[in-house]
């Protein structure tokens, strides 16, 4: 009785299905797949559950697509060796940004895939598009657009380690727009106050 007591507890303190998930990302990686080049599409796999459902049990509900893109960014840097690049070498990567665009909804038990691609790069930040795409019929059913910024490391450290990137290409007119989009808003939220100039950890990004 007591591992249930404690398993039951541990469901109600911690995201326990989370932690799973990232274990059996990182698990599949080292088990199935080989190293993939930075610059590479890479895909994961899924399926729309009844826990990922809304609350008519019909399709994903909007919140879970965030968290299955960050599955998907995990898988990235995992299996294009990024992760422990940085890591190695005394740097750590925070989300500090996405614009997420719904298409068409996913069905509940509904397979997907959703496809990374690094589209940019500056010094402080990487930038992916990310789609959610279904396995039954290649509809894109949602397109993201995400900022990861690299904390205590230069992008073009990174990069120029890669002999197969020559040139950075130019900024995608939807990526441009989205970040003087971030800009303005960063200037409308800006007080000036001390609290602006504080280096927390997961507040470094400030956009």
């Amino acid at each position: 009785m007591t591992p249930i007591i404690v398993l039951l507890f541990l469901y109600i303190i911690l995201d326990v299905n989370y932690f799973i998930r990232c274990a059996f990302t990182l698990l599949m990686v080292h088990l199935n797949q080989e190293k993939q080049a930075i610059t590479e599409t890479t895909s994961i796999y899924g399926i729309c559950t009844p826990q990922d459902a809304d609350i008519f049990l019909r399709h994903m509900n909007n919140a879970r697509y965030l968290r299955e893109l960050n599955f998907a960014s995990i898988h990235y840097y995992v299996v294009t060796d990024v992760f422990n690049f940085v890591r190695e070498r005394g740097g750590s990567i925070v989300q500090s940004a996405v614009m997420l665009r719904y298409r068409r909804y996913l069905p509940i038990l509904h397979p997907y895939k959703i496809e990374t691609k690094l589209i940019w790069w500056d010094e402080k930040s990487m930038y992916f598009e990310q789609h959610f795409i279904s396995v039954c019929t290649g509809f894109v059913h949602a397109v993201a657009l995400s900022k990861h910024q690299f904390i205590d490391f230069n992008v073009f450290d990174l990069l120029s380690s890669y002999p197969d990137i020559a040139n950075r290409p130019e900024i995608p007119d939807d990526l441009r727009l989205w970040l003087e989009a971030n800009d303005v808003s960063s200037k409308k939220l800006y007080t000036g106050g001390s609290l602006e100039n504080e280096n927390f950890y997961d507040c470094r990004a400030y956009i």
